[in-house]
């Protein structure tokens, strides 16, 4: 089987049953440290429900995001642009960033959204940043949708737990998901650097579960600024350049009542 991050040919890792029912093959690249399993045929059964029940850490996960999105925002990129979160699901992070002050959008064919309703991103507008919470690993050809992500935006922040240099058996990283048969693509740190040299990007920041890929352009130092945790002036400069929650607004565009 041909890898599909770099086409070169991979090698079967394991077998592990998914769904309780499906014999499924994984495969292993050896030059970008991707594994993928075999074609997911399986995955209509798999999203019969958008959501699987087994991630119970859907609302603790978007309210997780919110501070390095924003310190990422306030530092490196300018507060007043427009957003958009892909894959964004029932619209959670959505409304939370827009409450936060911050005019972000929400793209999901796939999921009813229950709260940013009205702020559907739309495909002829270029936004400063692209968030995708727990999206890669669903994602069956890699490159075809991050090239879809890229017309959204040039930036993408987004998070997937990277494989181990010493791969987990099947049957003892939760992170493959065999229960639920939604996760079918795994990545490497290496696998994200030829992504982004892929697209004429650069991984500006990746900690093994959160990563940043973007412009060049970005400054190195304002990369390690938005990602420190003992800066307590940036803590500071945020609160002062953190712009107004949309929450007042955003309820009398939808209605065309005050919120008082």
């Amino acid at each position: 089987m041909k890898c599909r991050i770099c086409s070169l040919s991979t090698t079967l890792f394991d077998e592990a049953v998914v769904l309780k029912k499906y014999r499924v093959k994984y495969y292993w690249c050896e030059n970008c440290g991707f594994m993928q399993t075999e074609k997911p045929y399986w995955l209509d059964e798999a999203y019969s429900r958008a959501i699987t029940k087994s991630d119970i850490g859907l609302i603790g996960r978007n309210l997780q995001m919110v501070t390095p999105t924003r310190k990422l925002i306030l530092t490196c990129l300018e507060p007043t642009d427009k957003f958009v979160d892909y894959g964004g699901g029932y619209g959670i992070f959505t409304r939370l960033m827009r409450d936060q002050g911050f005019d972000y959008y929400r793209h999901d064919p796939l999921c009813e959204n229950l709260f940013a309703g009205g702020f559907e991103a739309s495909s002829n507008i270029r936004y400063t940043l692209l968030t995708a919470w727990e999206v890669f690993e669903h994602l069956e050809n890699p490159l075809d949708e991050i090239e879809e992500m890229l017309s959204y935006s040039h930036n993408l922040f987004f998070s997937t737990v990277l494989l181990s240099t010493s791969l987990e058996p099947l049957d003892q990283w939760w992170y493959y998901g065999l229960e639920h048969g939604q996760h079918i693509a795994f990545y490497s740190h290496k696998t994200l650097q030829i992504i982004a040299q892929k697209f004429r990007l650069k991984t500006h920041f990746s900690d093994g579960r959160l990563h940043f890929i973007g412009d060049p352009a970005v400054p190195p130092f304002l990369i390690k600024l938005a990602f420190s945790e003992r800066l307590s002036w940036l803590q500071k400069r945020m609160q002062r350049t953190a712009p107004p929650s949309l929450l007042a607004s955003d309820f009398q565009a939808l209605t065309g009542k005050v919120l008082k």
